[in-house]
């Protein structure tokens, strides 16, 4: 695999060496912690970034497949189309706002404003999120397999939120539902695929009290 050093180097030439390189195969970037935008707007490839990335990263993704050894920073995956992010650590405020498609894995925990305003994704996390996640969701798939804070699913308009631990508060217009097998059999799909050992038998469903929100 080839290795971008993006020690020193400014984002716009660190994007252009993964753009070039990106037909030769998948390409690893490291020391790429301080860059803002990493692998934006990409459509196709694979990037592997080795360590922490900075924010943004992934931002208006459109059919990469990106992974991250460590940490993100905040908005990883803003706006994403489609493709795949995957963070092996945690990610920090506000992974998976305004997606239209795609999935965003996160094996470690996840800040606050997750998935706020999902428009279509799949937003996986392994283990804990904060306060306000699903907020104003439109539609896809939030997927907690730890707990979550305070006004969880927060003005919830459409789309499924499944969670296997706990929360704190639900928010406005969210209430829970019966977990079916089509429900189930998603979940087990998603743990499967993504290499998490969660049950998908012990989560509750939680979805829309109204299309309408604003008026109940």
């Amino acid at each position: 695999m080839k290795t971008i050093d993006a020690k020193s180097k400014d984002l716009a030439k660190v994007n252009k060496a993964l753009r070039e390189g990106l037909n030769g195969g998948p390409l690893e970037v490291k020391n790429a912690n301080h860059l803002h935008g990493l692998a934006a707007g990409f459509k196709r490839g694979e990037v592997v970034v080795q360590g922490n990335a900075g924010d943004y990263l992934g931002v208006l993704n459109d059919g990469a497949t990106i992974r991250v050894t460590k940490d993100a920073g905040k908005y990883a995956a803003d706006n994403m189309t489609d493709g795949i992010l995957i963070i092996e650590g945690n990610a920090d405020y506000g992974v998976g706002q305004y997606c239209y498609g795609g999935t965003v894995v996160v094996h470690g925990n996840a800040g606050d404003f997750t998935a706020t305003m999902n428009k279509g994704a799949a937003i996986i996390v392994n283990g804990d999120v904060g306060d306000e996640a699903g907020t104003y969701m439109l539609a896809g798939d939030l997927v907690v397999v730890g707990n979550a804070g305070d006004n969880f699913g927060n003005y919830l308009i459409k789309g499924d939120i499944y969670i296997g631990g706990d929360w704190k508060s639900l928010g406005h217009n969210t209430q829970e539902a019966k977990l079916g097998s089509k429900d189930i059999k998603k979940l087990q799909k998603y743990f499967e695929t993504f290499g998490l050992a969660a049950d998908p038998a012990g989560f509750k469903k939680l979805v829309a009290a109204s299309e309408k929100p604003f008026y109940h």
